[in-house]
């Protein structure tokens, strides 16, 4: 795993241990910042479920003007401070559980260009994650959200939060495209 462009490009980068945590592989990675590029530099990027931190991390490296990272593993957060240390990258960590952290940015006005929702697979907070991001209004008004999941796994949405822009399938993995 490493980083594949930009100011910390070929960092190599490092993945908590165990199977709780499911690294995105370089393969989907790179496809995934060939779509975003053009919405990158500049942007206000939130990595949900970071895990390893390599997505923010990524748009972080390839001109984000900022990047705020949350997970709830502390063994996760570990990794991610490291792997930014590695990297000579800054981002704010928030170790807390996806919901709270998104009413939490809410209250503090945050909103955001580009959000990454990765959470572990079959995961059931995906429903909720995505109504809460509408909800707590930190989409900002052009921005998108971006979700990774397995290929046959189906994402539930309560009808007019958030409209499915886009699908794409690499192996295994599915990356849905929102706004």
């Amino acid at each position: 795993m490493r980083i594949i462009s930009g100011s910390a490009r070929r960092t190599p980068l490092v993945a908590p241990k165990g199977k709780g945590t499911r690294p995105t592989a370089d393969r989907v990675k790179e496809n995934l910042f060939n779509i975003l590029a053009p919405h990158i530099v500049g942007a206000r990027f939130l990595d949900l479920f970071c895990g390893s931190g390599a997505i923010g991390i990524e748009a972080l490296s390839r001109g984000a003007k900022e990047a705020v990272f949350v997970d709830s593993s502390i063994e996760a957060i570990n990794v991610l401070n490291t792997n930014l240390a590695r990297a000579k990258l800054s981002g704010h960590v928030l170790p807390m559980c996806a919901l709270a952290a998104i009413a939490t940015l809410g209250k503090e006005g945050y909103e955001f260009d580009i959000i990454f929702l990765d959470p572990p697979y079959g995961h059931v907070l995906w429903g909720q994650a995505l109504e809460a991001l509408v909800k707590n209004r930190i989409i900002s008004p052009m921005g998108m959200v971006v979700a990774e999941c397995e290929t046959g796994e189906e994402i539930p949405l309560q009808e007019g939060t958030i409209a499915l822009q886009d699908v794409r399938t690499y192996g295994g993995t599915k990356i849905l495209f929102y706004s």
